[in-house]
């Protein structure tokens, strides 16, 4: 932690983000009406990528941490992101 204490966001960022959050979730719900073919999951998985790095940022505090920690976080999503295209790779070449 960079810095101890509590970290106390405003009624307006609270809004932003919930905003954000509905509309990125009648987004997904939107795109289910859509055929993108092989594409479909990932593009649900984008939007849900979106909405965990929302929560992470605002209602974790991962706003307020050190550069460290979010280089940390990041490659943790970079790692995961990349075993899941792994996965799915080898699910489109069988």
């Amino acid at each position: 932690m960079e810095k101890p204490g509590h970290h106390i966001l405003s009624y307006n960022s609270l809004l932003g983000v919930l905003v954000a959050l509905l509309s990125l979730t009648a987004l997904s719900v939107w795109i289910t009406n859509f055929n993108f073919g092989t594409l479909s999951v990932g593009v649900a998985l984008l939007v849900a990528a979106i909405k965990g790095a929302t929560v992470l940022t605002y209602f974790m505090h991962l706003k307020f941490e050190s550069r460290i920690l979010k280089l940390m976080v990041g490659g943790v999503f970079l790692l995961f992101a990349l075993v899941i295209i792994i996965t799915f790779i080898d699910y489109l070449l069988r």
